[in-house]
């Protein structure tokens, strides 16, 4: 099969689809890749380490489009990158459709296959190809939003973990998954005061037994939520319901009633973002002020540490393309119902229910289309 890396061309988007190890191991199974010029410059991978297992270097992003049968990439296709896209040809990367309209009936229009890293799912019914970068962004969030506090950005000057005879800053979770217990690791090591809320009482008392008395749970309520934020000096929110729109757990109404200077950080903004007052931004402009709150809601944040994150997200893909190289699409999803959970189009049709539900548009079972 002809696999084709584009480099990323989302605002500081730095992340590269596969790896040379990765290339390496569809190149010994009989595959050609073929990788846009420089497309893992900025991390450290030039195109010679990728002409040394195998892959053969094009100048630009059409050559790679146009001769593909798979594309893998990080990030959701930008317009011009849609417009490349063939019927039949397979796009394997993060979509996060839901919220995003525009993307969802360009796809549809093109005839491609696109399956979507968010919504793959395993055996242990959880979402291997998000994990990587939700424990990247989870441990992001609180450097993001530790800047966010300094006086030059706005920020109500808080040392988060504060210093002797100082309380320290406290920090407030919305969400105990992935994202949630890996921004508790850095935001604890710091010596913060920290909240987690969840609704899954389970969840909650795993939490507990990881963090012992060095995070506090409080089950999700809209009253819970509320007063926890208003006396929080910094909100990562961190829910998820997977490929749907993220609920807006946190209304204007309570972000005006924050202290001013504190800061909201909204790693679900992917997903639509669960503040009301959040809004996408980039790693060029990541911070804005809104009701007296500072928002971060860039909508890569793992492209921050690019390296770090193209590697990890490498590790945990590699299996998957494995798979769509050696069998094909159909068949590889026909054999994998882990794999066929993150189709989200397939040739003209919306198959991911909650994508379909959030945009109000027509759902086709991908297992009829499919004749499983």
């Amino acid at each position: 099969m002809q696999v084709g890396i584009p480099k990323e061309i989302k605002d500081h988007e730095y992340r590269v689809g596969m790896t040379p190890p990765g290339v390496f191991e569809l190149a010994r199974l009989g595959h050609h890749v073929i990788i846009e010029n420089n497309a893992g410059k900025a991390i450290g991978i030039d195109d010679y380490d990728y002409e040394a297992v195998g892959a053969t270097i094009v100048n630009d992003a059409a050559e790679v489009f146009s001769e593909s049968d798979l594309v893998i990439k990080v990030k959701e296709p930008q317009p011009e990158e849609i417009k490349m896209l063939k019927k039949g040809q397979v796009l394997f990367t993060y979509l996060h459709l839901a919220p995003d309209h525009e993307q969802t009936l360009g796809l549809l229009d093109s005839g491609a296959i696109a399956i979507a890293y968010e919504t793959v799912t395993d055996k242990y019914n959880s979402l291997p190809l998000l994990a990587p970068m939700s424990e990247v962004a989870g441990r992001m969030s609180v450097q993001a939003g530790a800047n966010g506090l300094e006086i030059e950005r706005g920020g109500r000057g808080v040392l988060l973990g504060g210093v002797p005879g100082v309380m320290p800053g406290k920090v407030v979770i919305i969400g105990g998954g992935v994202v949630g217990t890996n921004a508790a690791f850095v935001a604890t090591g710091m010596g913060a005061n920290v909240t987690i809320i969840d609704k899954d009482q389970r969840r909650m008392a795993e939490i507990d037994f990881q963090f012992q008395s060095m995070v506090t749970t409080l089950y999700s309520t809209t009253h819970c939520i509320e007063e926890a934020i208003c006396d929080a000096d910094l909100v990562v929110g961190a829910v998820l319901i997977p490929g749907a729109a993220a609920p807006k757990l946190a209304t204007r109404e309570m972000i005006k009633k924050m202290k001013r200077g504190s800061v909201v950080v909204d790693v679900a903004i992917d997903q639509g973002g669960c503040f009301e007052t959040s809004r996408p931004t980039t790693h060029s402009n990541p911070y804005f002020e809104e009701d007296g709150v500072i928002h971060y809601c860039v909508t890569n944040m793992p492209g921050a540490v690019a390296r770090t994150s193209t590697f990890a997200l490498n590790n945990a893909t590699l299996p998957f393309i494995s798979s769509l190289a050696e069998q094909g699409p159909e068949k590889a999803m026909k054999s994998d119902g882990h794999l066929l959970e993150g189709l989200n189009i397939y040739q003209g049709e919306l198959t991911y229910q909650a994508v379909a539900e959030a945009q109000g548009k027509k759902y086709s079972n991908a297992r009829t289309l499919l004749r499983i």
